[in-house]
């Protein structure tokens, strides 16, 4: 296999070629450390605040995306291909206030100034994205930001009114769109990036096939998608990584798309690129979707990642589990596949392989007798970890409970099916009785353990009412059916 040794991108509006990047050099780090572009700030390190926010364009499938990133939690080496965009690139030529960095100033949506290079960035990407957002919208694109000292409301008075300052039409990222795409294609020269010192290698496979003889080559290496995860061993931990291979790059590993009854998703595909299909396909997950991390960490952490990491807190293994998920491991040319609660094998052990990854999960669509929910606890709403997760897909039939499956996370040492709670369920007719007897049988599945994010009682006392909530959400009969998903 030909590769070379340089990470090549462009950064603003020039061309960057570095040889000798360590898989732990972070995108922040070169940012401000080497190029002196001190507007991306360095504040919680770990992906959570939003001040290091920048743009990263790719050429995928349908074209140049371009989306908001942590740059602290970024890996240098998966730019390679890629269009960064820093704060720095929206003055105009003649210096003038990019439409978003005035209307925060009109507005009055900055006062410290430390965090408003970041709202700026993610604003700008709404903005592009949604030249008149609602404000819903706009909280939601601003969960991976945080303020201390305006407030929100100020700013998102001020992007509400972005477009009355400009159009997105004449802005920099569209009217070079073609000239940048371009010039992406020319650095795809389908060659494997091996960079960077030995004991810090940085490997970026042509393709998935190359992936997956890399990985028999380096059966140890860590494996980088997202770094929503692993960039955290580094800036918190500082770990060791290398040798790395980074798998961002292969649109191969993204694919989101439907086959017969099922969906089938790549496990390399973001949160961001799985939403619209599971919006429309499973629109009980809409919601839930939504309240995994915020959208720069959404915009590049992984479904497969998640899964492959067998955090006990995960937020998607509970509802893909209750859906009836199956993944895809590969080693080699050889594949094979297992019901994705097989995988979790006990805390920190999955049933993988040496050399094997997760290649897709594949989700079955729902038939019209079920009914699915999928809830989060946590101490923020927005932006943080579960305490608590499920998943519940339930199939009623002639208002009998025929089938069921109800999936927890942060109940076990593994995310884990509720055995005692199904059985409880299976064969009674649909009444709130039944649930009350399935949320007693939970103690019998569960000894949650208490932590900083919950107590044992409050877990177990959550996961139980979550059943209750369940039915008083799906019974037709109930007078007033109580939706709190769309409060």
């Amino acid at each position: 296999m030909a590769h070379r040794s340089e990470i090549r991108f462009v950064l603003n509006g020039r061309d960057v070629s570095i040889n000798d990047v360590g898989a732990s050099q972070t995108l922040l780090d070169y940012l401000r450390l080497e190029r002196r572009l001190t507007g991306t700030k360095e504040g919680c390190a770990e992906g959570d605040c939003g001040a290091c926010t920048v743009l990263v364009g790719r050429l995928t499938y349908t074209g140049l995306t371009y989306a908001p990133v942590n740059a602290c939690i970024r890996f240098l080496a998966s730019v390679d291909g890629c269009h960064v965009v820093t704060v720095e690139y929206l003055s105009g030529p003649d210096g003038r206030l990019h439409p978003v960095q005035q209307a925060m100033i009109d507005h009055h949506g900055s006062q410290c100034g430390f965090c408003t290079p970041g709202f700026v960035m993610s604003l700008y990407a709404l903005w592009m994205e949604t030249p008149e957002p609602s404000e819903a919208q706009v909280e939601t694109a601003l969960q991976g930001n945080l303020c201390r000292c305006t407030g929100y409301e100020p700013i998102i008075r001020a992007a509400v009114a972005v477009s009355r300052y400009g159009s997105p039409a004449s802005d920099h990222l569209n009217t070079e769109r073609a000239t940048v795409t371009t010039h992406l294609q020319a650095l795809q020269d389908g060659k494997r990036v091996v960079s960077g010192p030995q004991n810090n290698l940085s490997i970026l496979p042509a393709d998935v096939d190359d992936f997956a003889e890399c990985l028999l080559s380096h059966p140890d290496a860590t494996i980088v998608a997202g770094a929503t995860d692993v960039g955290l061993w580094v800036t918190k931990f500082l770990r060791s990584i290398g040798p790395a291979i980074f798998i961002g790059h292969l649109n191969d590993l993204k694919q989101v798309e439907t086959q017969g009854n099922d969906l089938l998703i790549g496990a390399g595909a973001s949160y961001t690129d799985c939403q619209d299909a599971l919006s429309r396909h499973l629109p009980h997950l809409s919601a839930y979707w939504d309240r995994i991390a915020g959208w720069q960490v959404r915009n590049m952490g992984t479904v497969g990642g998640n899964i492959a990491n067998g955090s006990p807190i995960g937020d998607t293994p509970p509802v893909l589990i209750a859906l009836g998920a199956e993944i895809t491991l590969r080693r080699g040319a050889d594949r094979r596949t297992l019901p994705l609660e097989a995988f979790f094998v006990d805390y920190g052990k999955q049933d993988r392989q040496s050399g094997e990854f997760v290649e897709t999960i594949r989700i079955p669509l729902p038939e019209p007798n079920q009914h699915h929910a999928a809830y989060k606890i946590s101490k923020r709403r927005d932006e943080d970890i579960s305490s608590v997760a499920v998943g519940i897909n339930v199939s009623v039939t002639d208002g009998v409970i025929t089938t069921c499956r109800l999936a927890f996370g942060g109940m076990a040492a593994t995310p884990k099916r509720a055995a005692a709670a199904e059985q409880a369920l299976v064969g009674q007719i649909w009444s709130e009785a039944a649930f009350d007897q399935a949320a007693a049988a939970l103690p019998q599945d569960f000894s949650p353990l208490s932590d900083w994010r919950a107590s044992s009682d409050y877990r177990m006392l959550s996961a139980q009412n979550l059943l209750r909530r369940f039915f008083l959400e799906h019974d037709a009969a109930t007078a007033a059916p109580i939706q709190l998903a769309s409060a």
